[in-house]
């Protein structure tokens, strides 16, 4: 997005809506329709098989196909996904990382082909491509869980996507480094601000000593990195947070790689607004908290975003409706064509009260900045487990504010009678539902498409993305032919899982510190450890993440939780089976399981553990369960054997202790004391 003069009126942002669902068709009309109200740009959400590098047809897909995002498998669905969009004049932006590479592989070839199709020149039509894959996986280690190598292949396939969209697609953002996810999974601004900024040393420094880059060009690379931030409702701190960013970046960018453009040292970055931070209780809130989020990210010219995304006022409740996300448009159209805010240079310059906070911001962050690099780098600190213990410790800090009354939540912990709420008077049609039938579909399309292609031709391409990952050579065009020959998505992550293997990201739970209530902690303390005594064994809860669901914030504050009143708590971490959740449980001999789910997969996935345990002769082991479920799945998830059901409503987590020692007790005959 250009920059305009001083003299001029700002031009607005881009404005997008994070959207996808279903299928690639139903995702394309959708994606027509908003581009129809205004839109600006593409926001593309994949589905949690895609994210992490899973065909449809996989064990660990059932019941993530379509939910959370668009399923995309090969270059069929890519086609039919932009189909009638055309991509030269596009600004899309893509939220995948793991399998970044292969994403964007697949929209240039598109784009070859709808170059080709209009008799345009193919290298002129790649040279107007617009828009970002998100491609930060450092923060999947520590907060949204959808990677899939171990960290050292990671950086070299975000390496290779930066050096080739570099040469070949010179406006494309290769990576969007994401502080967004840092702030839900607990980051304080100093550490948002810290652990994005170290990202992006890491990265900047593997492509520039990769030699795929010359030291002339380092401008061209820096000035193609762009940073995806999230917005809190405490919206002075965030606007002072991104004066921060913008502030440090520059710094960094020209003393430590040499940047002498001043253009190219600007913080280039997007927003969505927190989505964690809605609110399920009185949900209709959550548009003036929406509202307020997207001010901290506008009000400040000299570090306004350039691309924002709103989320829909009842996200906390299940997936939008076209009508929600239309509601978030117009929010974003109101304050840029309705108010003064974009005729203005920065109304914030010259306050002390502003420079002061920024300054306090700034200074904890190179502190932390330099901490990491004592470690090693930003990989190193996500390897040794530092940066994700730190998360959630803060985010038990947060939670202790939240259950304690300090930090107030209007609707959740005061200000909490209500009257109906019109809104949501159509009860489960408030909310977009995903039809069962999608994940067959899902499956049937598949089949056909590998019954169709030339199978010798994806042999070929596969076995050469072998032969290159064994190398130091550039992955991308290797996975460009793969692209072509009809490649699945998969089958792509499956060659290369041969070569790099996969990984599993330190949780931080053991390290986290204690938080809560320090009287009703001792309380429910006392509870566990009489209950311990009765039975004559130490209270055993297995917390689990079952299917693709990567979030796992709440999994690890409840397992802090549980550690804290005396439970004994085995967490594994997220991406398990069903089976394994049913084998852990036996094994281990526990005494209650919790399954924490918000993909939507919860009536999927949940009743096959009910299942497993009774099949495994546990069938006595109570089953909870966590996430963003609906009332009426509530029900379902009941009468399927789920014993209790907690959604972001229940925040006393030392409250949901009492009530599983009250469970424990009761499944084991013993009387509630």
């Amino acid at each position: 997005m250009p920059y305009p003069t001083d003299r001029e009126r700002d031009r607005p942002w881009v404005m997008r809506t994070y959207a996808g669902h279903s299928s690639a068709a139903a995702s394309n009309e959708l994606y027509r329709r908003n581009l129809a109200k205004g839109q600006t740009g593409l926001s593309v959400a994949f589905d949690l098989p895609t994210q992490t590098g899973y065909d449809a047809d996989h064990p660990l897909a059932k019941g993530e196909v379509g939910k959370v995002g668009v399923p995309i498998a090969h270059i069929g669905d890519m086609r039919r996904l932009f189909d009638g969009i055309p991509l030269a004049e596009a600004n899309t932006s893509m939220t995948i990382n793991a399998p970044a590479m292969w994403l964007l592989a697949l929209y240039v070839t598109v784009a070859e082909e709808q170059a080709r199709e209009q008799g345009r020149d193919v290298d002129e039509v790649l040279a107007k491509l617009t828009g970002t894959t998100q491609n930060d996986i450092i923060k999947e280690y520590l907060s949204r869980g959808t990677y899939i190598f171990p960290p050292a292949p990671s950086l070299r396939l975000i390496t290779d996507v930066i050096a080739w969209t570099v040469h070949h697609v010179p406006k494309w953002n290769p990576i969007n480094i994401c502080s967004y996810h840092l702030q839900e999974a607990g980051a304080t601004p100093t550490q948002e601000v810290a652990y994005a900024l170290s990202t992006a040393i890491a990265v900047l420094d593997a492509i520039r000593d990769s030699g795929q880059i010359d030291e002339a060009d380092m401008g061209k690379v820096v000035g193609r990195i762009s940073f995806f931030v999230n917005a809190g409702v405490r919206f002075v701190e965030e606007m002072c947070k991104m004066r921060a960013f913008t502030r440090l970046w520059d710094e960094i960018t020209r003393d430590r790689y040499g940047v002498t453009d001043p253009k190219a040292r600007r913080l280039r970055y997007g927003v969505q607004v927190n989505s964690l931070g809605l609110t399920e209780a009185q949900p209709e809130n959550n548009v003036q908290r929406i509202v307020l989020e997207m001010l901290a990210v506008s009000l400040s010219r000299d570090a306004r975003a350039r691309a924002i995304q709103l989320p829909a006022w009842n996200e906390a409740l299940g997936l939008p409706r076209p009508w929600d996300q239309q509601w978030a448009l117009r929010m974003q159209q109101v304050l840029a064509f309705e108010t003064d805010l974009l005729e203005y240079e920065d109304i914030f310059a010259g306050s002390h009260v502003v420079e002061s906070k920024v300054e306090e911001i700034a200074s904890g962050a190179k502190e932390e900045i330099d901490r990491i690099a004592e470690l090693g780098d930003a990989v190193a600190a996500v390897e040794s487990g530092y940066m994700k213990s730190q998360l959630v410790s803060s985010l038990a800090e947060y939670r202790r504010g939240v259950e304690s009354g300090e930090r107030i939540i209007v609707g959740v912990n005061k200000f909490d009678t209500t009257e109906p709420s019109p809104l949501q008077a159509e009860g489960a049609k408030a909310v977009e539902t995903v039809d069962s039938a999608v994940e067959k579909q899902a499956i049937a399309a598949l089949e056909k498409w590998r019954e169709q292609r030339d199978g010798a031709a994806v042999d070929s391409a596969l076995m050469k993305l072998r032969e290159v990952a064994g190398t130091s050579e550039n992955l991308f065009e290797a996975t460009l032919q793969c692209a072509r020959a009809g490649v699945t998505t998969g089958e792509w992550s499956a060659a290369l899982r041969e070569v790099f293997g996969e990984y599993r990201a330190p949780t931080g739970v053991s390290a986290a510190s204690m938080s809560g209530d320090a009287q009703e902690l001792s309380r429910v303390r006392a509870r566990v450890r009489k209950t311990s005594e009765e039975l004559g064994e130490r209270l055993r809860i297995l917390v689990g993440k079952p299917g693709l669901d990567g979030h796992s914030n709440g999994a690890e504050q409840v397992a802090v939780r549980a550690r804290d009143v005396g439970f004994e708590v085995i967490y594994q971490g997220i991406r398990l089976t069903p089976e394994q959740i049913v084998a852990a449980a036996v094994q281990e001999g526990v005494h209650v399981v919790g399954l924490s789910v918000l993909s939507g997969s919860h009536l999927e996935v949940v009743p096959e553990v009910v299942d497993g345990l009774r099949a495994a002769g546990a069938g006595d082991i109570p089953v909870i369960v966590g996430g963003i479920i609906p009332a009426d799945d509530a029900k379902l998830l009941a009468d399927r054997g789920i014993a209790r059901v907690f959604t972001p409503k229940d925040y006393e987590l030392t409250e949901i202790m009492d009530g599983i020692v009250d469970l424990v007790r009761e499944k084991n005959g013993l009387s509630q004391d």
